[in-house]
């Protein structure tokens, strides 16, 4: 694997680093007149032919063209070396140590450390022509003592553009300290520059007041100017300190960075990629309309950006904008089906550009490629979420087509995925069929969740409670507590799919008239519930302990609520009042206060005509709302998607008639309303 070289690395001592310490080189003289112009020739050639080759555009044909021409230079390099350093040779020989690196660069990324090497290799001939030791020096060293040592004004220019691309291999490698410390050197600046004006700091200074040589017109040609180089060293300088100042939430400084690398040297991708960092920096600012600007600056350079466009989805969904946030996402996930284009890893214009310079992990996160799947998701998600169910349904069947073609299509887990486990795609897929009335359709999605997951758990699973107790809070609601055991961890995450499963085809069957199924549905939804049991070393603990010490118990709990309710609701159907009634009372004690659960046990005991425990019920119901209302909490975590149908079946309309009565009955008992 390529590893970059650290600027304080030292030359190693072997036998490309001492080539005159063979008995052969003692004895060979330094290169001839004939042999130099030879060599001039075969430099000139090598690189006037690259140059002719950049009419063909980047491709297979530019790589194989390049990987040709770093084979020639470096045996034009062997030749040249395999003499004794001198004067003479020196400014062709670093010129075409200078095109052969500037192919390595190109091809790899930046330097592998064996190439790195040839630099310092470089720098220690040019002081053995001077007669200067250099073999114990550290890279850093060896840049001092040949710029400090070295007047010979042949080799000002070969050395300064050796230089630049030393500095491009530092850059990339974000040893910016060894940057700014070896273009003080070039500009022969003793003490840091002070910061310019707009933003611009000591380093991206120095780079513009650095004074490029001037090359001769006899000099040997080379395959990238210095002065192209410069433009695209200042540039890379500013977009990855730009970048750096975003990760880092330093955003005034991080845009005026961003902003200085927007007017610099670079290709269109690399343009629309400091636009999309500048949008996104201006949202962190509070500034949405002006980051929807750059995100569109940016699809308008270069439209495969399309980072930018899941940026705007976001600013979009954070304005409330649904039918826009929408509409980017739809364009997107178009966008993903179509085959992506190779990025062009050479390019015959410029081997060294922006984009091999710049790595961060900022820029990595900002523009990782988003999983077509994943944007399917949030169609479907924002879209359950925005009550326009029919789309919604269109779009989790299309998703759940494409995750069952094969693994290509599934996303692996990680912290930035957008995509839920694949069952909780499909709970809320038949969250959303039932919401449109495909009340068989949702039963179906959920039998596939409860045949997949009949072995996946065991009879009981037993939860040590102090395990688990101070563990943080999951990052998705339903996500086990990181104190749990891996196994234990996807067994509760089964129980809660399955149960959920049940849940909603409970519903279903109720919505299609069946009770008795719906019954059975919940009575099974329940039993699955009863598999677990947080312990302690004293004794098994409540379901509000559970609670309390697990968040994902919170969704457990909730799911036995609804399940209780709906088993109630179904046996009122059928006349079973007094079976109803246990199942509201024990509702109730399963979330104490509850609203639904209150309501749904009042007016079944007002059913039963228990009038006396019914309106102590309603006024108790009354007093708990009024203390809820001069009471502002913390939100709790909100409940997984999936649940919201569910939760707004059991909500009761309010009953006029009913609140009448109850209200008569306090007067003529003598009682306050």
């Amino acid at each position: 694997m390529a590893q970059r070289l650290h600027p304080r690395g030292r030359a190693r001592s072997g036998e490309r680093s001492r080539p005159r310490g063979s008995k052969r080189a003692r004895r060979e003289a330094p290169a001839g007149a004939g042999s130099l112009r030879a060599w001039t020739e075969e430099n000139d050639g090598l690189a006037g032919g690259w140059r002719a080759s950049r009419s063909s555009g980047p491709g297979r044909a530019a790589q194989q063209a390049a990987r040709r021409c770093r084979l020639a230079f470096d045996s034009l390099l062997r030749k040249i070396q395999g003499l004794p350093a001198a004067l003479p040779s020196l400014s062709l020989e670093l010129t075409v140590l200078y095109n052969s690196l500037l192919f390595a660069v190109s091809e790899s990324d930046g330097l592998v450390e064996g190439e790195a090497e040839r630099i310092n290799h470089g720098l220690i001939r040019v002081l053995e022509a001077c007669g200067v030791s250099g073999q114990d020096l550290g890279t850093e060293e060896l840049w001092q003592k040949v710029l400090q040592d070295v007047t010979t004004e042949e080799l000002c220019a070969p050395l300064h553009r050796l230089g630049a691309l030393q500095g491009a291999v530092w850059l990339a490698a974000n040893c910016l300290g060894s940057v700014t410390g070896l273009f003080r050197l070039l500009s022969d600046t003793k003490d840091p520059l002070p910061s310019a004006h707009g933003g611009e700091n000591e380093l991206l200074a120095l780079l513009k007041a650095w004074s490029v040589p001037v090359e001769g017109d006899t000099s040997p040609l080379v395959v990238q100017s210095t002065k192209d180089l410069k433009e695209i060293l200042w540039t890379s300088a500013a977009f990855l300190q730009g970048l750096q100042g975003l990760e880092a939430g330093n955003l005034p400084t991080a845009l005026s960075l961003l902003q200085a690398a927007a007017s610099g040297f670079c290709s269109k991708r690399v343009l629309a990629q400091i636009y999309t960092s500048i949008g996104c920096c201006t949202q962190q600012m509070g500034k949405p309309q002006t980051a929807l600007q750059h995100f569109k600056r940016a699809l308008q350079v270069d439209f495969q950006c399309l980072s930018a466009l899941s940026q705007a989805a976001l600013v979009y969904r954070q304005l409330g904008e649904t039918d826009a946030e929408l509409e980017a996402l739809a364009l997107l996930y178009k966008a993903l089906e179509t085959p992506a284009q190779e990025a062009v890893s050479i390019d015959p214009c410029f081997l060294i550009r922006t984009e091999l310079l710049v790595h961060t992990p900022a820029l990595a996160s900002l523009f990782s490629r988003s999983h077509p799947s994943e944007v399917k998701y949030l169609l479907a998600q924002r879209c359950l979420q925005a009550g326009r169910v029919a789309e919604a349904v269109e779009h989790y069947l299309d998703l759940l087509a494409l995750l069952q073609e094969g693994p290509q299509h599934q996303v692996p887990l990680h912290g930035r995925s957008a995509l839920p486990r694949i069952p909780e795609v499909f709970l809320e897929a038949a969250s959303a069929l039932e919401q449109l009335g495909r009340y068989q359709d949702a039963i179906a999605v959920c039998e596939e969740i409860i045949s997949r997951t009949e072995d996946l758990i065991p009879e009981t699973l037993r939860i040590e409670l102090d395990s688990v107790a101070g563990g943080e809070a999951p990052g998705r609601a339903g996500s086990p507590s990181p104190g749990i055991p891996p196994q234990q961890r996807e067994s509760l995450r089964c129980i809660v799919w399955r149960a959920a499963a049940y849940l909603h085809q409970g519903w279903a069957w109720a919505r299609l008239g069946e009770s008795k199924e719906a019954i059975t549905r919940f009575t099974r939804c329940l039993n699955v519930l009863l598999r677990v049991q947080l312990v302690s070393a004293a004794s098994i603990h409540s379901s509000e302990e559970m609670a309390e010490a697990l968040p994902e118990a919170k969704v457990l709990q909730k799911i036995r609520l609804l399940a209780l309710l709906g088993r109630g609701s179904q046996f009122q159907q059928l006349g079973r009042d007094k079976e109803a009634l246990m199942n509201f009372q024990h509702s109730l004690q399963v979330c104490p206060g509850d609203p639904a659960a209150t309501s749904h046990l009042l007016r079944a005991l007002w059913k039963l005509d228990r009038r006396q425990e019914a309106a102590a019920l309603w006024q108790k119901l009354h007093t708990d709302a009024a203390l809820a209302d001069g009471q502002q909490g913390a939100p709790g975590r909100p409940y997984p998607l999936y649940l919201v149908s569910c939760l707004k079946q059991v909500n009761l309309p309010h009953d006029e008639s009913l609140a009448r009565s109850l209200q008569d009955y306090l007067r003529t008992s003598g009682q306050d309303p």
